[in-house]
């Protein structure tokens, strides 16, 4: 098996300087690891996260960037996210935030169908609703989904469709705002070492982790550096052809 790399990709351009971006669910994984990375090629950014505590950690860490505390799970999470950003253009919109929890099938009830629901696809839908006034000609949309809308794997059915409902619906935005030059792509994250699956029993998480690194042929999970490159290139302007595009970052799983 590969070692994972203890270090992102290094940077070595500044390809949002005088850019607006906005990362929802910037507190942690894949969503705080794209937040350093833009911020070292010069984006002035706008994060989101609900937890006070690691809000606090990304005004200590991001001391030029708008904070802003934001539940997707609620209905105002659109309105509020507009008020919060104000009437400067948006040049980058990544819709990050999300969580996963697994049940059988016998044990899924409305409660946890709609609360996985509520923030992992409706938050996303009214957070684009409300800001896509605010999107700048040109701008770029990016939706985090999963590779669990492909691999099938028992217990995730709720989180699997939420994710695969994000990918239905950004192929619908990439034609909608297209006449703006609006580009809007899919990042498909696999087995990334988040702490995502940090919700299972110690011996459940590590028998589905060796059950998945199985299937990946690069042989290792991958970190959130690796995943928050490719979000960095799909937001930037050296991507500026490609739209309702699914970029996975799986190590090869999905295509093995």
């Amino acid at each position: 098996m590969s070692e994972t790399p203890s270090n992102g990709p290094a940077v070595s351009t500044v390809r949002f300087a005088g850019k607006r971006v906005v990362i929802t669910g910037a507190t942690s994984g894949i969503g705080r690891a794209g937040a350093e990375r833009l911020s070292a090629e010069g984006a002035d950014l706008v994060l989101t996260g609900t937890d006070p505590q690691r809000l606090d950690d990304l005004r200590s860490a991001f001391p030029d960037a708008l904070i802003v505390a934001n539940d997707a799970s609620s209905p105002a999470t659109g309105a509020d996210l507009l008020d919060a950003v104000g009437s400067r253009g948006i040049d980058g919109l990544w819709l990050n935030a999300g969580f996963a929890t697994t049940a059988p099938l016998a044990e899924v009830d409305a409660e946890s169908f709609d609360a996985l629901m509520a923030t992992n696809v409706r938050g996303p839908f009214l957070q684009l609703a409300a800001l896509a006034a605010r999107l700048n000609t040109s701008a770029s949309v990016l939706v985090t989904s999963s590779t669990s809308a492909y691999e099938a794997a028992p217990t995730t059915a709720v989180y699997a469709a939420g994710k695969a409902a994000l990918i239905a619906a950004a192929q619908t935005w990439a034609t909608e705002l297209a006449d703006r030059g609006i580009r809007v792509n899919t990042l498909i994250p696999g087995p990334i070492d988040t702490g995502f699956r940090g919700f299972m029993h110690p011996d459940t998480r590590a028998g589905f982790e060796k059950a998945v690194l199985g299937n990946v042929p690069l042989g290792r999970i991958g970190t959130p550096r690796e995943a928050a490159a490719v979000a960095a290139f799909l937001l930037s302007e050296d991507a500026s052809y490609v739209t309702a595009a699914q970029y996975a970052v799986d190590g090869g799983l999905t295509h093995r």
